[in-house]
């Protein structure tokens, strides 16, 4: 990860999927690309550096492989982490302009619950969608012996 890590937040993701892989690109080809956008920086959890994520965040376990497989999180440089849905509003409130009234929205109470529902939809379902291969499928929960 590159030295303005530490001044920028980070959208950690999975690198393996390609449909992630492609939200991705596109989020720095459009929302970031927008003049009024701040700095944010893009990794592939395989590649990132998840313990001193975690340790910008207070060291709480909030960073973790398990986590980053299962959705994408937004680090901030002040110590919050937030995963699905709000990692994709404090992304497109940190890109400005229209953007940021979109993820304004997706944050508000009443739109939060929806919002997050349809980020599980799009996460469990990643790779029947465009973009998607077998790679992107969610890792299946292991069931408990008894």
């Amino acid at each position: 990860m590159s030295e303005f890590i530490a001044h920028d937040p980070v959208l950690v993701y999975d690198g393996d999927c390609a449909f992630c892989t492609s939200c991705v690109t596109w989020a720095e080809r459009y929302p970031r690309a927008s003049l009024s956008s701040a700095g944010w920086e893009a990794v592939p959890y395989q590649f990132a550096d998840l313990a001193a994520l975690d340790a910008r965040v207070g060291g709480r376990g909030l960073v973790t492989e398990e986590r980053a497989g299962l959705e994408v999180l937004w680090v901030t440089p002040g110590g919050r982490v937030y995963g699905g849905a709000q990692a994709v509003a404090r992304l497109l409130m940190r890109s400005g302009g229209a953007w940021a009234y979109a993820g304004a929205v997706l944050a508000l109470p009443p739109v939060r619950p929806l919002a997050e529902a349809a980020y599980r939809w799009i996460a469990r379902n990643r790779h029947a969608l465009p973009g998607g291969t077998p790679a992107c499928a969610m890792p299946r929960r292991r069931q408990r012996q008894s």
